[in-house]
């Protein structure tokens, strides 16, 4: 990593545009999903630790590859947030450009050894996960700067995580598995839309039409709302095949307090917390869900 005159990225730098309080939309699948393969006996930890490192290497590369991609459109040049190392002049882009394809390749080698443990075809999943983590921002016609980023993201870091990483360890799917998997969807696709939230005067300037941006402010806030209580939702739908999955509720002070300030109407870098909080609020939940779903599962 460069600490030229011309790129004076520190490590510390580095670390901070790998975004490391996004990493909870990564382990959040894996162990919700491990836990849900708990539930019908088939936990597996090697798989679940290969899982695990498929969707923290995507993360970052996606965290790497959105710093190269809007700042090489000027997208970052009025940006509210955490500092990026291409928008801001600190890394070489190519180097950026670099880290993100050095992820996507470790989430590939990852990839495919957990498909071969388990199911060959997975690969082909794997390799749809790194072209749209790529495109999201990234190519000619990014379909982030369409509106389906949180579209994107409910599918992939949701419906594809925990229910990939269920599959890969028991075979098999389950409407546990599915309805895990719509709760940290919903809450991961949150996180996303609270980042658009922030961001729309800069992205409205720029030309990156959000979800947040077709929406609105109003309505944007409203999503943010339901999608931060999808995950309660599904313990309440779980809890009619397992009572004790309502210990996820434990999470919901985390998810309320960033909803009211969602709702409140609170703008611009005073946004950023509500990130960490609902992060904190989908990883309490996978973890505390998963727990009762492995005991269920043992019982």
């Amino acid at each position: 990593m460069s600490n030229s005159a011309t790129y004076p990225a520190t490590r510390r730098d580095w670390w901070q545009a790998a975004r490391p309080h996004t990493w909870a939309n990564a382990f959040s699948p894996v162990i919700a999903g491990t836990g849900a393969a708990a539930f019908n006996d088939g936990a597996h930890l090697g798989r679940a630790l290969l899982a695990l490192i498929v969707a923290w290497a995507l993360i970052i590369g996606v965290n790497f590859a959105n710093d190269y991609s809007d700042g090489i459109r000027g997208t970052d040049d009025d940006r509210t947030g955490p500092t990026r190392l291409t928008g801001s002049g600190l890394a070489n882009p190519k180097q950026v450009k670099s880290a993100a394809f050095l992820c996507f390749g470790v989430a590939a080698v990852a990839g495919v050894i957990l498909s071969l443990w388990s199911a060959w075809w997975l690969i082909i999943v794997g390799a749809v996960c790194i072209v749209a983590a790529w495109f999201y921002t990234g190519g000619k016609n990014p379909y982030g700067y369409r509106g389906l980023g949180e579209v994107a993201v409910f599918i992939f870091f949701g419906l594809v995580a925990v229910l990939g990483t269920e599959f890969t360890q028991s075979l098999q799917v389950s409407w546990v598995g599915l309805a895990a998997a719509v709760g940290i969807g919903a809450m991961s696709a949150s996180v996303n839309l609270a980042n658009n939230i922030r961001d729309i005067p800069s992205d409205k300037v720029a030309g990156k039409i959000t979800l947040a941006v077709r929406l609105g402010e109003k309505n944007s806030r409203r999503l943010f709302a339901l999608l931060s209580m999808m995950p309660f939702i599904m313990s309440l739908l779980m809890a009619a095949a397992y009572t004790p999955v309502l210990i996820g509720f434990l999470a919901l002070p985390f998810a309320l307090q960033s909803t009211l300030t969602v709702l409140k109407g609170t703008k611009g870098v005073a946004l950023i917390p509500v990130l960490g909080m609902n992060g904190r609020a989908m990883l309490l939940w996978a973890i505390l869900t998963a727990m009762a779903l492995f005991f269920g599962g043992a019982a």
